[in-house]
């Protein structure tokens, strides 16, 4: 079994001393800011002991708090911002969904009556000239156009044939 090493407790100095101590004597008053003091112990006894010197007019240091950088207060606040105009922009096209689809027929619709309107006149114009009238000559036209240099004023002729 290892040997374990004694443990010194220290005795400490009481005052008042002992009735059965013979040699003990009155301390003098200590100086103030010394390190050392009179404390009373747990179990009663008054002593002389080392003590952490305390300084009342130094203001104890502040708690260091937690800083929160600025960029994550403001993408903080700006999530449930953007987040709520998301979820509006997806309610807003869901309420227009139905008139985008009726708008789009619309818009089919509109382009098949240009269509029609595009061909009414032609389909007139065709059986109009077939009706005994007999048919017009047909005309030919060339046109020559010259110019010179990029910027160049042009020139050209119309010659009917």
């Amino acid at each position: 079994m290892p040997h374990e090493p004694a443990v010194h407790h220290p005795t400490p100095i009481t005052w008042p001393p002992a009735p059965n101590h013979h040699t003990a004597a009155p301390l003098p008053v200590l100086p103030t800011g010394s390190g050392i003091a009179w404390v009373t112990l747990p179990d009663g006894t008054r002593t002389l002991a080392y003590t952490h010197p305390t300084h009342p007019d130094v203001p104890a240091a502040p708690a260091p708090t937690a800083t929160v950088p600025a960029w994550a207060k403001t993408t903080a606040l700006l999530a449930p911002t953007i987040g709520g105009g998301i979820g509006a922009a997806g309610i807003g096209i869901s309420y227009a969904a139905p008139g985008v689809l009726a708008m789009a027929e619309a818009l089919w619709a509109l382009v098949a009556l240009i269509a029609a309107g595009t061909a009414l006149p032609l389909l007139l114009r065709t059986g109009r000239s077939t009706r005994g009238r007999g048919a017009a000559p047909v005309q030919h036209i060339t046109q020559h156009v010259t110019a010179s240099g990029l910027f160049g004023r042009a020139a050209g002729t119309i010659n009917n044939r």
